[in-house]
């Protein structure tokens, strides 16, 4: 099993026991490689949910770029109650979990197909 395998097993658990999802493997798979190498850095593959900048980061680049919504206080919601949902005490906030919840959030799925 091959790193990036390893990663998406690791997000996943994540959904399952932290999130409460039955993760949809093959999305999950295509978030996963969606997010590029970021996933293999230890600060890029987290998302610093404390930090107003970094959110604004998830809103703009995968929210507005990639799954093409228009901007509005509806996107800084949804990124908040995922936050809420993976635990804000929860240290470890992985990038492809957070765009994972907010693809099936918002119903791109078709984004990644």
């Amino acid at each position: 099993m091959g790193r990036r395998d390893e990663l998406i097993a690791k997000y996943a658990d994540d959904l399952k026991s932290k999130c409460g999802m039955t993760p949809d493997m093959d999305l999950l798979t295509k978030v996963t490689i969606g997010c590029g190498p970021a996933i293999y850095n230890a600060d890029a593959a987290t998302v610093a949910a404390g930090q107003a900048h970094e959110l604004e980061t998830v809103k703009d680049n995968f929210l507005i770029k990639k799954l093409g919504l228009s901007d509005g206080p509806q996107l800084m919601d949804a990124i908040n109650q995922c936050i809420e949902t993976y635990g804000k005490s929860e240290r470890n906030k992985y990038r492809a979990v957070i765009y994972y919840m907010l693809t099936k959030h918002f119903g791109k799925e078709s984004v990644y197909r």
